[in-house]
C-alpha cells in the first residue's frame, strides 16, 4: 500500500512589492480584471497584502510570488516564495517635506531670499 500524499491546497498569488514597511515585512499589490455588474466594461483593480519576506530579498518593483500561511502578525497573512523578475533601476528613495521645500521656491522663501541677495 502506498503513503498518502499530502496535497497543497494554499493559494499562491503574483503580484509587486509595493512598498517595504519594516523588517521582513512588504506590501504587495495584486493587479486583476473584473466586469462591471451593470455596464461590462473590464475594470482594474487590486488587492494590497501584507507580506512576511523572511530573507530581506525582496525590493520595491519586484514581481513576486506569495502563499497564504499562517496568522504571522496582526496583518501578515502571506509569506514569499521567490522572486519571479527582479526590478531593474535605481532604489526608489522617499522625498520628505524637507526637500520639497527646498527644490520648489514658494511665496515666503522668496521674500526671504529677496532681501538677503540685496545685502
Amino acid at each position: 500500500m502506498s503513503t498518502p500524499t499530502r496535497h497543497n491546497r494554499r493559494k499562491t498569488l503574483i503580484g509587486f512589492v509595493s512598498s517595504r514597511m519594516g523588517d521582513k515585512s512588504v506590501k504587495v499589490t495584486v493587479p486583476y480584471k473584473t466586469p462591471h455588474p451593470l455596464y461590462h466594461k473590464i475594470i482594474n483593480r487590486k488587492t494590497v497584502l501584507h507580506v512576511h519576506d523572511e530573507k530581506n530579498e525582496t525590493k520595491v518593483g519586484d514581481k513576486i510570488e506569495v502563499m497564504e500561511t499562517r496568522p504571522i502578525s496582526r496583518l501578515k497573512r502571506w509569506r514569499v516564495i521567490r522572486v519571479v523578475e527582479a526590478s531593474i533601476g535605481l532604489d526608489i528613495v522617499a522625498v520628505s517635506e524637507k526637500d520639497v521645500a527646498e527644490a520648489v521656491p514658494t511665496k515666503t522663501t522668496k521674500k526671504t531670499a529677496a532681501p538677503a541677495a540685496k545685502a
